[in-house]
């Protein structure tokens, strides 16, 4: 991890905590004695791709700095109904307070990062890398694009700064796929930057207005059913990178992938996951 995402993540992790207890835990408050010091085990309650260990390290070390963790799995570990993943040694109003917070990103990293290598086996033996995008929760892209790495899979562009995206709406408000590749290199020129450009295509028409035109990396064929896919895929000739794009799910992206397309973008990689049931147990 770099330092700026070790910063995000404190940050994170403040904001976390405190929506969970903005005035303090109270039952805690109530019931537990401040000095007390208790373990607890973090119990795996469904199959799947372990994620977001590290971000438990940091929530503990967090609530209480003298936090001991025993940490017997790693991120990208096959876990099973009724591993420990880890134990820790804390304060007990501390580990209260950061257990809730704890479970809800590791489940939610977790089930991502098992979809993600659902995914990736599908395509392991094939040319083809399988990209998430930005349909991911807000404030916790970085995290969820953690775990799709930690799943296999390859990350897209993190934000709408860093990589040139020409899609249908902006095809339409420009007045076509030529004039939005020539504003996006005018633009380019102006603001001195050397960014990546994919361009999105509906149809063969508009593939070949983009080959006509070229100045873009990447054409994302959206939504072309398997021949056109593969025709598409044979007329770009590697000219140009191709991604898929579109009503990819884990029963079709094998076949997606043999048309021989470079990348797949999935958004059910973030956007329709099911997390993995964690629990916290106090022994």
């Amino acid at each position: 991890m770099i330092s700026t995402i070790e910063t995000r993540l404190d940050e994170f992790i403040e904001a976390a905590l405190l929506e969970d207890a903005p005035q303090g835990d109270h039952t805690s408050l109530a019931c537990i004695d401040p000095e007390a010091r208790c373990r607890a085990n973090l119990l795996v309650k469904d199959a799947g791709i372990l994620a977001g260990l590290e971000v438990a390290r940091r929530v503990f070390e967090k609530v209480d700095k003298n936090a001991q963790m025993a940490f017997f799995m790693e991120d990208g570990d096959h876990a099973s109904y009724g591993d420990v993943a880890f134990q820790v040694e804390c304060n007990t109003q501390a580990l209260l307070r950061a257990e809730r917070v704890t479970l809800n990103i590791m489940q939610r990293m977790s089930g991502i990062a098992t979809l993600a290598n659902h995914f990736a086996f599908e395509v392991e033996d094939l040319p083809v890398k399988i990209l998430d995008t930005r349909k991911t929760t807000p404030l916790m892209r970085f995290l969820e694009k953690w775990a799709v790495q930690i799943g296999g899979c390859h990350n897209y562009r993190e934000s709408l700064s860093d990589w040139f995206m020409i899609k249908d709406n902006h095809i339409q408000a420009c007045g076509g796929v030529r004039e939005a590749i020539l504003k996006v290199e005018e633009y380019q020129q102006k603001n001195g930057l050397k960014l990546g450009v994919t361009v999105e295509v509906k149809n063969l028409v508009e593939l070949h207005q983009v080959l006509e035109v070229g100045k873009v990396n990447r054409i994302m064929l959206d939504n072309f059913e398997l021949p056109l896919l593969m025709e598409a895929v044979a007329t770009i000739d590697k000219r140009f990178e191709s991604e898929a794009s579109g009503g990819v799910n884990i029963h079709n992206v094998r076949r997606v992938a043999q048309t021989g397309v470079d990348f797949i973008s999935v958004g059910a990689l973030t956007h329709s996951v099911h997390s993995i049931d964690l629990s916290l147990k106090i022994l």
